[in-house]
């Protein structure tokens, strides 16, 4: 079986993985005009002849309403993310995950759209996408609890158990004033489901607003491997020490082995060092060049390198410091893959740059 990566640049970045029985695709698009921005994202996928599962689009949320005027059914759910300290006029990006060869079916909790499940010969995947509490005048803490068990009810309903997940993101407005609280929440959920039993997953957190006003917003994907053929494991950083040693639940990277393929998935990885202290405080070039070395040692440590990115995210607390990222890539060979750009708060107010990647390696 043969295993395929393309990617093409233009106004819309592509990287699509060719697999078997299906096709998985990563559309990153950038700019002001985010109603055309949007028909650019569903005019590539319309190309891919792929359905739009979810799409991330950091912008300020005035713009958000617009934006829901001219959506259609096949734009898929919506997590629309502003920065903290986002400029009206800020540089914007939208990323969308989306598939074709496989029918992805739509699923609802509580009455809302949540998200897709699909599957191919190896696994069922859940992707939930959007997800807010009902609540919104609970606490913050309370609106984190709901949320866990609005995705544990969504993902019980499609046969999938919470330990089957695999990577979550969490959007927190204001994450600096309560982001140890949200900890405290995801902890104790994660003990009561067992999920340090199994493997803790991947994630991100970041700090920005939503277009509901909620105290966060969530993503998540579960697999449900159909055969002992697909391996799944958390991976630790060579560079870093391991999350849970203060108190923060994720692993650095999460890896799905198939036997066409390998997929790692790496958490938002920062300027922290193997103490976990952050480091260099005020020096952006620094701190990405830190936090790129400790990226780049994942990826060695799982035999990849920068040539198989698939998809990333890369995050700034303030805009101006992009150009020392820039540099840093071209000084380093690195390749242009579908990388989305936010503006927003990190989960310390003494780091200036964040970034998730994932990456792709065929089975040797």
């Amino acid at each position: 079986m043969q295993t395929s990566i393309i990617k093409t640049r233009g106004p819309a970045d592509i990287v699509t993985l060719v697999l078997p029985s299906r096709s998985e695709h990563c559309i990153t698009v950038s700019g002001r005009d985010h109603v055309a921005m949007q028909r650019l994202l569903r005019d590539a996928a319309g190309e891919r002849q792929a359905v739009i599962l979810n799409r991330v689009v950091f912008a300020h949320c005035k713009y958000y309403e617009n934006f829901r005027k001219n959506m259609m059914a096949a734009d898929g759910l919506v997590a629309w993310l502003q920065g903290d300290a986002c400029r009206e006029a800020e540089i914007s990006s939208m990323q969308a995950w989306a598939v074709s060869g496989t029918r992805p079916r739509s699923i609802k909790s509580k009455g809302r759209e949540t998200g897709f499940v699909y599957e191919d010969e190896y696994a069922r995947y859940c992707r939930l996408s959007g997800v807010y509490p009902e609540n919104l005048n609970a606490s913050r803490p309370a609106q984190a609890r709901e949320v866990f068990e609005i995705m544990k009810s969504a993902l019980k309903e499609q046969g999938f158990r919470f330990t089957d997940t695999v990577r979550t993101w969490f959007a927190l407005n204001r994450l600096l004033e309560w982001y140890e609280e949200f900890n405290r929440v995801r902890t104790t959920f994660f003990e009561e489901n067992d999920v340090f039993v199994k493997m803790v997953p991947a994630s991100t957190g970041i700090g920005p607003a939503n277009q509901f006003g909620a105290a966060l917003i969530c993503d998540l994907l579960a697999v449900q491997p159909k055969t002992s053929r697909l391996k799944i494991q958390s991976v630790l950083s060579p560079m870093q020490e391991s999350a849970l040693n203060y108190r923060s639940s994720f692993s650095r990277a999460v890896e799905l082995a198939f036997p066409t393929h390998r997929s790692l998935l790496v958490s938002g990885t920062a300027s922290i060092d193997k103490d976990g202290q952050s480091a260099h405080a005020g020096d952006p070039a620094r701190q990405i060049d830190l936090t790129m070395r400790v990226v780049g040692a994942l990826l060695r440590s799982r035999d990849m390198d920068w040539n198989d990115l698939f998809r990333g995210i890369a995050y700034f607390k303030n805009m101006d410091d992009r150009t020392f990222f820039d540099k840093y890539c071209a000084n380093h060979d690195i390749p242009v893959f579908s990388l989305a750009v936010a503006h927003l708060d990190l989960c310390r107010k003494d780091l200036l740059f964040e970034i998730e990647v994932d990456a792709v390696k065929k089975a040797e």
